[in-house]
């Protein structure tokens, strides 16, 4: 049985970023800026921008960090991503196959991490693989090959020995790691809250650092060089007054340190921002964030310091560039958004998609 055909389709507007009126059409899935005749008009006058990425979520996770394998919960949580005008997911992390999504088209692309990989007993109980350090490289092998491009390590975590936040890894284990998984074709980010762990990551060549709160002038300025990445999640940095509570009692060293991570978190982003380090947008939604947040996320970035553009590019072209995904292109897959407002102008103007077209198929 062959695929029926797609629609020709034909919008019109200010496409992004370059900034120009433009008339596009959608042929066979794919866009070109060739009129076709016969094509439905669906869009006129608005702003047309490249589909926006949530650079870190988890599909597969549930409230309260419990795993989640029902393919109706799972699609669930991804329509709530594409209501936001979410066309592409990097999955950094899911304790669950979600690969069966892959079969419905009106769904965001999601690009793998694999399974967390941690320490015993360093990491949210039953999401991650646990494991001991000389194990490391061998399992960041078989992640590399399970995902899609993408290998995600937990880099620090509370350390109950010492009741505050410590690193996982050795530096000569993580160097080995990570040139196992770029052997393989695959890039890697880490989670960090803290500082200690850093400068172990970033000189073994990790590709991204996810939330970052810990990160110095110097380990910035590293990261600039090296050109590595950071997704500052800061709509979950937002919750760390939440954790530093929760572990009061028991681990107080923890709590002040969080507290103080939480209080700098937005000079981090502005710091990695001016220093030319890549900032791009992610929620950590899974667990204790909603799906669906990127608009919040992106107003954050722009709050901790990043102009409006470059806040929204770190939710959309700068985004999928950096995951391999093109833009509004000739000859490009269309994967698209459409505002009424300039959401360069009025960020705001992302909470109101108006229209999408994915994988070249209308589906708003």
């Amino acid at each position: 049985m062959t695929a029926s055909r797609l629609p020709d389709l034909h919008l019109s507007g200010v496409v992004l970023p370059a900034g120009e009126h433009r008339d596009l059409w959608v042929r066979d899935g794919r866009i070109t800026f060739e009129p076709v005749p016969g094509a439905e008009t669906v869009s006129r006058g608005g702003f047309l921008l490249p589909g926006l990425v949530d650079a870190h979520c988890h599909v597969g996770i549930g409230r309260g960090g419990v795993p989640v394998d029902d393919v109706p919960v799972l699609r669930e949580q991804a329509l709530a991503e594409r209501d936001a005008g979410v066309l592409a997911l990097r999955d950094c992390g899911s304790p669950v196959d979600t690969r069966a999504l892959d079969e419905h088209p009106d769904l965001p692309r999601i690009i793998r991490a694999g399974r967390h990989l941690a320490a015993p007993r360093r990491y949210i109980p039953g999401l991650a693989i646990e494991l001991s350090p000389g194990d490391l490289v061998d399992a960041v092998r078989v992640q590399a090959r399970r995902g899609d491009g993408w290998v995600k390590l937990v880099g620090d975590w509370i350390d109950r020995g010492v009741g505050d936040l410590a690193p996982e890894w050795p530096a000569d284990v993580l160097r080995e790691a990570i040139a196992a998984a770029h052997e393989e074709g695959a890039r890697v980010t880490a989670h960090t809250f803290g500082t200690d762990a850093l400068p172990a990551l970033i000189a073994a060549g990790i590709d991204c650092i996810e939330h970052g709160t810990g990160l110095t002038e110097e380990l910035v300025g590293d990261m600039a060089v090296r050109r590595t990445a950071v997704v500052p999640t800061l709509v979950n940095v937002a919750n760390f007054p939440g954790f530093a509570a929760a572990g009061e009692t028991k681990f107080p060293a923890y709590a002040s340190t969080i507290r103080r991570l939480h209080a700098g978190s937005g000079a981090v982003v502005r710091a990695a921002f001016d220093a030319g380090v890549p900032v791009f947008a992610g929620t950590d939604a899974g667990g204790g964030i909603d799906h669906g947040r990127i608009a919040d996320e992106i107003r954050a970035l722009h709050s901790a310091g990043l102009p409006a553009e470059a806040a929204l590019a770190a939710g959309s072209w700068a985004a999928r560039d950096w995951l391999g995904l093109p833009g509004i292109d000739e000859g490009a897959e269309a994967d698209l958004v459409v505002y009424d407002t300039d959401p360069r102008a009025d960020l705001d103007a992302l909470a109101r998609p108006q229209r999408m077209v994915l994988r070249g198929a209308l589906v708003r």
